[in-house]
């Protein structure tokens, strides 16, 4: 299975001159928890919720404060077609919940460590199922 299979497409983006304020708007309207910072389609950085927090509130509300000057850089990614693998790996290793979902350098989704863990989640169950309706049928006997 790929990174693309498991993502989330398409994904939120804002312009880098878009206010602390707007992009927090926009996280609240299509429910997400971070949206990728693009110019002309390119990935430039990554705004979380945490980022508004941290570098917004916490030092005095500043909403007006261009996503450019608070977004993460650089941003770990994982490309589309990357095995699952490669992104439980980034995702170990880096510690990020999110990774942007690369075709060359145009973020076409996001893969995210909940998405993963539904992905577990399901495969247990596809196992298990069938596991416990053949010990109901044997019980039964």
């Amino acid at each position: 299975m790929k990174a693309e299979d498991l993502m989330t497409a398409p994904p939120v983006t804002v312009r880098p001159a878009t206010t602390a304020f707007e992009a927090a708007l926009v996280m609240e309207r299509e429910a997400v928890g971070c949206v990728l910072v693009t110019d002309h389609g390119r990935l430039c950085g990554i705004l979380t919720d945490r980022d508004l927090t941290v570098r917004v509130l916490a030092h005095g509300p500043h909403p007006a404060q261009p996503v450019a000057e608070l977004m993460t850089t650089p941003v770990v990614t994982v490309a589309g077609d990357a095995d699952l693998d490669t992104a439980y790996r980034s995702f170990r290793n880096t510690g990020v919940r999110r990774l942007p979902v690369l075709d060359g350098d145009r973020p076409v989704g996001m893969l995210t460590v909940d998405d993963l863990l539904r992905d577990v989640v399901e495969r247990l169950l596809d196992l298990l199922i069938p596991v416990s309706r053949s010990a109901l049928r044997e019980s039964a006997a």
